[in-house]
């Protein structure tokens, strides 16, 4: 059995304004920000705001609303970097992956020939996060 949610998650934290993060996207129903331990440039996490540890335990209300602005978030993405493709993770539990336990989406760019890096690898720098957010979150606005 899963545990409950941890209203202490670093995502929690994020939704509460407690923490800063590199926002992309925001609406009632989802945050996006970008990953600060990227495994590619421009790795982008979505989120609904509505507390749920994964997707076992989501409510379907909550999933409607987030895929279709996972693929609007993706499509921009996918157009500000000039991505060859779009991949998407989604982590549940800690035998499958999930490190941080709120459900969240992975939209992680990917280009012909280049590998992804480490799941929970290096910080990126501050600049290069920023750099990677504006892109995104105008390509968000022109879409």
């Amino acid at each position: 059995m899963p545990s409950a949610y941890d209203e202490t998650n670093i995502f929690a934290k994020i939704l509460r304004g407690e923490v800063p993060c590199y926002k992309v996207y925001e609406d009632d129903a989802v945050l996006a920000f970008m990953d600060v331990m990227p495994q590619a440039d421009g790795h982008v996490l979505v989120l609904p705001k509505q507390p749920s540890r994964n997707i076992l335990d989501a409510d379907p209300d909550v999933l409607s609303a987030l895929i279709p602005r996972v693929q609007k978030i993706a499509r921009a993405v996918k157009k500000a970097l000039a991505a060859d493709g779009i991949t998407l993770l989604q982590y549940n539990e800690p035998a499958g992956g999930q490190t941080v336990f709120h459900l969240h989406v992975h939209i992680v760019p990917r280009w012909t020939g280049v590998e992804l890096r480490r799941h929970a690898g290096a910080m990126e720098k501050p600049e290069v996060l920023e750099a990677f957010r504006a892109k995104i979150a105008a390509a968000i606005d022109g879409a």
